[in-house]
């Protein structure tokens, strides 16, 4: 009996089924559109800042060679709080009395709570730098 060609629909049997033989998935040639989203992998959160402890006594000096002490107050874990400053700082800086940390910043107040100046902290921690309000150039430091 002489052979007939084959049908071109048993062809696509034929290969249909190599496919599926061959470890060949639908979704990999025609993805699915109902089939559930794999959502991406989460990406870590980056690491907190260190948290710097403000209590305790600050050096502030200016590049004209004065400096003061000053006895910065909280509680532990504070953004804000208290300062006591010691005689002979630079500009209106004797009048400071509270501070509070600001995005990383520092933000020293006066006595009638107007901003004497905002530094920003430096590396290694207990470093801060800045320009107060009255346009001189301070450093806070341990």
């Amino acid at each position: 009996m002489p052979m007939q060609p084959a049908k071109p629909i048993t062809w696509t049997v034929a290969i249909l089924v190599a496919l599926a033989l061959a470890g060949c998935t639908s979704d990999r040639v025609f993805p699915d559109p109902f089939a559930p989203t794999r959502a991406a992998p989460a990406t870590p959160p980056a690491p907190a800042a260190p948290a710097i402890t403000m209590a305790g006594r600050w050096l502030l000096a200016s590049p004209d060679g004065r400096l003061c002490g000053m006895n910065f107050s909280a509680a532990p874990g504070a953004t804000e709080g208290r300062i006591a400053p010691e005689g002979g700082c630079p500009g209106n800086f004797f009048t400071s009395r509270q501070w509070a940390l600001d995005q990383g910043a520092l933000v020293i107040y006066d006595h009638k709570e107007q901003t004497l100046a905002r530094l920003a902290g430096s590396t290694p921690p207990g470093r801060f730098e800045g320009t107060a309000v009255s346009g001189i150039a301070v450093n806070l430091s341990r």
